[in-house]
């Protein structure tokens, strides 16, 4: 029974290249599979500049065959069977549209993660799975995907990302609204990621007062770039400038002459990081 899954999934490859005209591997940049009834699919390995490939509307259960697709751009792997897709798309750094609605995908917190590494992903779609039914869904994808601009056929919106922010990072939101009302707020040196789910992507990170940016004493790894670069923002010198009207400051003459006591000079004072 294998054997002839795997032999309709090799027929169906090879068909598809007999129309695009494809003789030689390395020239295949698409393939178009969707609506295959495909179980099994063999790897793919040798198409090695595959950037487009639809296996949408399939009976696809487990993604073993993109392991060294690593150029592909866009993917549909929609209304197909899937539960799970860790461990086999974390490697695919261009993809830009990856389609996966209408499977049987469970965890957010593992699909999530293994999506992280996808800093060129735009367009996502994750409804009609069970995990979009969890609280919070929407938001949660979008503070940790934060390249999604379209997510389940709706654009993802700054007042999301607002949100976002200030239910998973706390205190980074409290200081970029210092920042864009011109306060200051006085806190202990924290990058916290608040979260309600239990998972190693929403861990708090706490610095101890000792803690160093300059240099490589008490040094600790952060998972989110942004975390680091917030807290180098935090222990950043604060910068002082003041100015002075001169002209309105009398000279030790007129000071003499006046024979009155000198009012208080007028200072004005910016303090920035």
């Amino acid at each position: 029974m294998a054997a002839s899954r795997s032999g309709s999934s090799c027929r169906a490859i090879e068909n598809q290249l007999k129309i695009c005209g494809f003789k030689r591997d390395m020239d295949v940049s698409v393939l178009y599979l969707a609506g295959q009834g495909l179980k099994e699919v063999p790897s793919l390995s040798r198409f090695q500049i595959l950037r487009y490939l639809w296996l949408n509307n399939n009976k696809i259960q487990k993604l073993t065959f993109l392991i060294n697709n690593y150029r592909l751009t866009e993917l549909y792997l929609n209304n197909n069977e899937l539960i799970d897709i860790a461990g086999a798309l974390k490697h695919l750094h261009a993809l830009q549209i990856l389609l996966l609605h209408n499977n049987q995908l469970k965890n957010l917190d593992t699909t999530v993660k293994e999506l992280k590494g996808m800093i060129s992903l735009q367009t996502l779609n994750l409804f009609h799975n069970p995990l979009s039914q969890d609280p919070g869904y929407r938001l949660y994808v979008t503070y940790f995907l934060p390249s999604v601009q379209l997510l389940d056929r709706k654009k993802v919106t700054q007042k999301e990302r607002e949100s976002a922010l200030h239910i998973y990072n706390h205190e980074r939101s409290r200081v970029l609204q210092s920042v864009a009302f011109g306060k200051r707020i006085d806190m202990p040196v924290v990058a916290k990621t608040i979260s309600t789910r239990s998972t190693p992507c929403a861990k708090s990170l706490l610095l101890s007062p000792g803690y160093e940016v300059a240099n490589h004493i008490n040094k600790v790894p952060f998972e989110n770039p942004e975390d680091a670069v917030f807290v180098r923002a935090m222990k950043r010198s604060i910068m002082e400038f003041s100015s002075v009207d001169w002209n309105k400051i009398p000279t030790c003459l007129g000071i003499h002459l006046e024979n009155k006591p000198e009012d208080p000079h007028e200072k004005l004072t910016v303090k920035f990081r």
